[in-house]
């Protein structure tokens, strides 16, 4: 009987080595960005769609969040544009009800506003920066500017804030993968 535990002792170690194997590798797959080809059949093209999620820091009390939240960056295929590939959209994919803010335009005609989300990120736990971003249309996303992606590829983390329709923070992290094929694939420096 004294032999068996040894053997028995050997065979749960290397057990837990080979799990311990698999849940790493899983963990650094998780954070890379999924390159799609998607195809829009109103306009009748075809484009890149570059997607990275992260997670909840403090997820949203309604809504969608089993998706997790996203980035995603969509650009012209390189077949469509028969050369260089083009920027088209970034956008931040959260799955509740954000909270719309109306901003007065800097030139004021009449009696319009913008609506816009105010995003709050930090890149690799520095100073925060705010800026205001466009809702999608699903006014559960809000759509980046060109300069924020550009900082955020070049980041190793990205915190990202937004309020949900009550006014309650959703607290967003992002562990950035190395953004190589998004910066080349999509133009994203011109």
């Amino acid at each position: 009987m004294k032999p068996a535990l040894p053997l028995l002792l050997m065979a749960l170690f290397l057990t837990s080595v080979g799990f311990s194997g698999m849940a790493a590798q899983e963990a650094s797959s998780a954070h890379v960005w999924r390159e799609s080809v998607k195809t829009d059949a109103n306009r009748g093209t075809v484009y890149n769609r570059y997607t990275l999620t992260g997670k909840f820091l403090k997820a949203p009390q309604r809504g969608d969040t089993a998706n997790r939240p996203a980035l995603v960056v969509d650009c012209n295929s390189v077949k469509e544009r028969k050369g260089k590939a083009k920027f088209e959209a970034a956008s931040l994919l959260v799955g509740a009800a954000l909270k719309i803010d109306y901003v007065e335009p800097s030139e004021i005609r009449g009696t319009s506003y913008y609506q816009k989300i105010a995003a709050r990120y930090r890149m690799n736990d520095g100073k925060e920066e705010q800026e205001n971003w466009d809702p999608g249309s699903d006014k559960a996303s809000a759509s980046m500017p060109k300069d924020a992606l550009k900082k955020i590829l070049r980041a190793q983390t990205v915190d990202i804030t937004v309020k949900d329709e009550s006014g309650t923070p959703i607290v967003m992290k992002f562990d950035m993968p190395n953004a190589t094929a998004v910066e080349q694939g999509c133009n994203v420096d011109d």
